[in-house]
């Protein structure tokens, strides 16, 4: 079998299951955690093997769970999401204008994304990782960061360097 195969491999960084819409969700609020200073890493794998839409590592070190929801039967079906809250100092669920936010409890944070932008409507309340779970959820989002980044350059996709980082 070949090392090198001259068919170009798939994106790594798209993996085709969200819809659409949940992109647009995920860029938006993707924007607004980059102007906040946050790290914010879509589908990560929890030890549990659930996957959250998005976890965000806050300049503090605060560790952020954002769970992304397209339609009203999508946080219908969604009975998970409960569980990520042991795996972050925050929950929020993120979603359109076109979904009503009534329906998002009242215990978690709420984010309204258009795509382009998006703004936290409802903060989270805090409930504190303890230090073994936050390390253990730290070097897991380090990791998986650096295995997509190698995948993408062995994928050909050129990674551009972001604001902060030292050449």
């Amino acid at each position: 079998m070949p090392i090198v195969s001259p068919i170009k491999p798939p994106n790594p960084l798209v993996d085709g299951r969200q819809s659409e819409r949940a992109m647009l969700v995920r860029r938006g609020v993707q924007r607004l955690f980059l102007e906040m200073g946050a790290t914010i890493l879509p589908e990560l794998c929890l030890v549990t093997g659930r996957r959250a839409d998005l976890v965000a590592l806050m300049k503090n070190g605060d560790v952020w769970i954002i769970e992304v929801k397209s339609s009203i039967e999508d946080f219908r079906v969604d009975r998970k999401w409960p569980e990520y809250r042991l795996f972050c100092d925050r929950f929020f669920f993120a979603t359109h204008p076109d979904v009503p936010a009534g329906i998002f409890p009242d215990e978690c944070g709420f984010i309204l994304s258009d795509g382009y932008g998006a703004e936290i409507l409802r903060d989270a309340p805090e409930h504190r990782l303890s230090a073994p779970t936050r390390k253990a959820l730290t070097l897991r989002m380090a990791r998986t960061g650096a295995a997509r980044l190698m995948a993408a350059e062995m994928a050909g996709i050129a990674i551009q360097p972001v604001d902060g980082e030292s050449e």
